[in-house]
């Protein structure tokens, strides 16, 4: 395969500094939601540690990194699931965090994020306004700028999910991969290629968050003027040049999906897998739902990315949506 920024050895020697904690979760065929999804199914589960979500194989990487070289303060932007797990991650290495969010996030991950012990900022805008608040905030205080999927130790973290699906020695043919940022879809995507490329790579982001399935299709950055989603934690407008040129060069095909199949798909997570997943976390369902004919016959692989929910809204959203 053409260069992307990725290289399979650095993927391989990151998983030496990612606390074994958040590595080999588990990859089981779920057959509970074959009968409605037409195909067969294996869910890999990233639910299941300290931060709810894939992130702190990123952060892990990023701050052993950082301490090493002797880095004490860092500032990122955050939706939620990534400050977090950076808040998790400095915590244990000395490194002082500063994460900057929306007021309007989901507020269990707010809430977490001042549990871990990071300092918090609210911006009165959404998660691209925080970007640019961060980087400011860099600037004045001399911090450490950690930019998700930017920053190649996210990528190289996440990509770490796909040795462990090559590892599984499963036989499957296509991964439904959430798509915000672009860590995990690249990383994955990196690892599938180089060692698996007969597997697809699908990458799967909300009709109203469209930027970067935009981007892919046109081969260029498309940004947007708005995010409309209820699945936060893949709602960017403005894509990063470098992530979607190696985008490009792993993923198979970026699909579209509208709200209510998200919903569908969360529920149907909940009453025949038991997990109960935000939003992003039923990208995968909510594709496979809305164009069955196409994964007939197949055995997919869906990432099951974060579990960071409000209770009150999860409630609601799955008590609305149709059995």
């Amino acid at each position: 395969m053409q260069q992307t920024r990725l290289d399979t050895a650095r993927i391989r020697a990151a998983r030496r500094v990612i606390d074994p904690m958040f590595l080999d979760t588990p990859l089981y065929r779920c057959e509970a939601l074959e009968p409605g999804l037409g195909c067969a199914v294996s869910i890999k589960l990233e639910t299941a540690n300290p931060v709810r979500s894939f992130k702190a194989r990123g952060t892990e990487v990023v701050a052993s990194r950082l301490a090493d070289s002797g880095v004490r303060a860092v500032v990122c932007a955050s939706a939620g699931n990534l400050g977090q797990a950076l808040a998790w991650s400095g915590r244990g290495r000395g490194i002082d965090v500063t994460v900057v969010a929306s007021r309007f996030a989901t507020a269990a991950k707010l809430d977490r994020i001042r549990a871990l012990g990071a300092h918090l900022q609210l911006v009165d805008g959404d998660h691209e306004l925080a970007r640019g608040r961060a980087a400011a905030v860099a600037r004045s205080d001399g911090m450490r700028l950690v930019e998700d999927s930017l920053d190649i130790e996210t990528c190289d973290g996440a990509a770490t999910i796909g040795l462990e699906l090559v590892d599984a020695a499963r036989p499957f043919d296509t991964v439904l991969i959430a798509l915000g940022g672009g860590a995990l879809a690249t990383g994955v995507g990196h690892v599938l290629k180089s060692l698996a490329p007969e597997v697809e790579v699908i990458c799967v982001q909300p009709l109203g968050a469209p930027a970067l399935t935009l981007s892919w299709r046109a081969r260029r950055v498309v940004n947007t003027d708005s995010a409309v989603t209820i699945a936060d934690g893949v709602a960017g407008r403005f894509p990063i040049p470098a992530v979607l040129d190696d985008l490009l060069l792993v993923a198979d095909d970026a699909v579209l999906v509208r709200e209510e199949s998200i919903v569908t798909g969360m529920r149907m997570l909940f009453d025949h897998a038991g997990l109960v997943v935000e939003p992003s976390a039923a990208l995968g369902i909510a594709a496979v739902l809305e164009d069955r004919d196409r994964f007939a016959g197949r055995h997919v692989v869906i990432i099951v990315c974060g579990g960071n929910v409000d209770a009150d809204t999860y409630r609601r959203w799955i008590g609305s949506a149709p059995l």
